[in-house]
């Protein structure tokens, strides 16, 4: 199989409110927009999507229509710092505060409006005791 893209896809109840959320904070903008499925495209990098879907829909298989759970998206950024400020100042909310890890990330976390958790991410050297566990061509430098 060869993949020619990827994108995770939020199903929600509030896909207006959703889509509002990432486009104002994270710098998506929707190259198809409808009242029940928006797909976002990064403003930076053309190669950065994700969906809104309303997880109502008859495109759902029944048995899956819900709003999203236990999500984790990790948006890897040049500058977490200003973007920890920015959220900040917007009010998200912060769910781990900026900090740097052993395990080789500056980050913190805030959530949309969904409750899906949103990790910012810069990589960072590791810990000696962690950068054993990469494998030398994953090593941030």
């Amino acid at each position: 199989m060869k993949i020619t893209s990827y994108y995770p896809v939020i199903m929600t109840h509030d896909v207006t409110g959703t889509v509002s959320f990432y486009t104002k904070h994270f710098g998506f903008s929707a190259l198809f927009t409808s009242d029940w499925y928006v797909h976002l495209q990064s403003t930076e990098h053309a190669s950065v999507a994700l969906a809104i879907l309303d997880g109502r829909h008859e495109t759902v298989p029944e048995a899956a229509r819900a709003s999203v759970a236990g999500l984790v998206l990790n948006f890897e950024v040049e500058d977490p710092d200003a973007v920890y400020r920015d959220a900040q100042a917007a009010g998200l909310p912060i769910h781990i505060p900026l900090r740097d890890e052993a395990f080789g990330q500056r980050h913190f976390i805030t959530a949309d409006p969904n409750g899906v958790l949103i990790d910012v991410i810069k990589p960072i050297p590791p810990s000696p005791e962690f950068a054993k566990q990469y494998d030398a061509q994953a090593l941030p430098r």
